[in-house]
């Protein structure tokens, strides 16, 4: 007999691979970072890449072994994202580069953070279907977001940045599918 649990992590494992398949393509960010307190803001636009990866995959097999996990496909499933973001007023190179993710349980683990080239592990919920919000903690700050597909060209995305407690920054992006 299937346990309450086993239902609920099997629903988890669905909705989280559902969400990152229906998140794969090239995606054009438009995004805007607001600096607390004093309301600074900064544009950038980024082109995204998203990729899923399915359970298996010599990308979630890597990323076990960055995280040292025991079993190195215990991830259920996962997305490599590649990124190369300019400013949007001066057209200066901001960044590149990329990231994978992989499932293990309600847990999301990457190869690397928003602020660390080191491996970290957010935890995840689904407010609905659509909508994907994560929490991620290291190095004294907590990373905040909400992901929320809209429709299939669209989705939009909000982070909160807080340290000691105090929020440090917003970022608000509307990606638009290419």
């Amino acid at each position: 007999m299937t346990s309450v649990l086993q239902l609920s992590q099997t629903i988890a494992d669905d909705l989280i691979a559902d969400f990152f398949r229906e998140s794969e393509g090239s995606w054009r960010s438009e995004r805007r970072y607001y600096t607390l307190p004093d309301g600074e803001t900064k544009e950038v636009v980024s082109i995204i890449q998203i990729r899923f990866l399915p359970q298996g995959s010599p990308e979630l097999i890597h990323l076990a072994g960055l995280h040292e996990l025991t079993n190195e496909t215990a991830l259920t499933c996962g997305a490599e994202v590649t990124w190369d973001s300019q400013e949007s007023v001066t057209g200066k190179q901001q960044s590149n580069g990329s990231t994978l993710f992989g499932a293990l349980g309600t847990s999301l683990l990457r190869d690397r953070g928003f602020a660390t080239t080191k491996p970290v592990t957010a935890e995840y919920h689904f407010t609905n279907p659509q909508t994907l919000c994560l929490k991620t903690e290291y190095k004294g700050s907590s990373f905040e977001e909400e992901l929320k597909l809209i429709g299939q060209l669209y989705r939009t995305r909000q982070t909160i940045i807080s340290r000691a407690g105090e929020q440090q920054m917003i970022g608000q992006y509307l990606e638009k599918r290419l």
